[in-house]
């Protein structure tokens, strides 16, 4: 039988090691879910969840059990995904390699190994299309889209761990619907 956060948060506060580990194993999708719709990078999504789960260890102490532990999860979690988003704002990827073949290096194009156009799926190009979409959202709208639409949680929740009004997460809601549509809407045949 599992036991329930507030009892493993209740052991690992009195120094329970193995209740922490249960904590992040019964909550790691949650997570890792989160971080991932938030920053588009699996890779990131790692760092960041578990960046998350060390941050949660550390003041663990200072969880007062006024709101769901799942819920102070995911204000870490925000938190820690906006942290990477402010400080990688401007990154890019080069699509070229240097080859060093002795006298002078060179570059050269990377070749393309994707599949054939035609063998991706619709899904897979809608899924996409919104993935991208809702990373040009800014940082605020991102995270309260994110938390209400794909993660579930209720106004109330995402206005708890956003430390932000009720109104907020409603206008804010409110708006990033509307970015989000803008900027879908070149692409709306997808859709149809």
């Amino acid at each position: 039988m599992a036991n329930s956060d507030s009892q493993l948060v209740g052991k690992a506060k009195s120094g329970d090691r193995r209740s922490f580990d249960l904590l992040v194993k019964q909550n790691y999708l949650l997570v890792y879910n989160t971080a991932y719709r938030m920053l588009g990078d699996s890779a990131t999504a790692e760092d960041a969840t578990q960046t998350a789960f060390v941050r949660a260890y550390r003041s663990l102490n200072r969880f007062r059990a006024t709101s769901a532990f799942s819920t102070w999860l995911y204000r870490i979690v925000c938190n820690v995904c906006l942290d990477i988003i402010r400080t990688h704002k401007a990154e890019t990827v080069s699509l070229e390699v240097v080859y060093d073949d002795g006298d002078e290096p060179q570059q050269r194009p990377l070749p393309d190994e994707s599949a054939e156009p035609g063998a991706h799926l619709e899904q897979s190009e809608r899924q996409q299309l919104v993935h991208r979409a809702i990373s040009q959202l800014s940082e605020d709208y991102r995270a309260v889209l994110v938390l209400y639409d794909i993660t579930g949680l209720s106004y109330e929740e995402i206005a708890e761990a956003l430390a932000v009004p009720l109104g907020t997460v409603k206008s804010r809601l409110n708006r990033a619907r509307l970015a989000l549509k803008d900027i879908i809407a070149p692409d709306m045949e997808l859709f149809l």
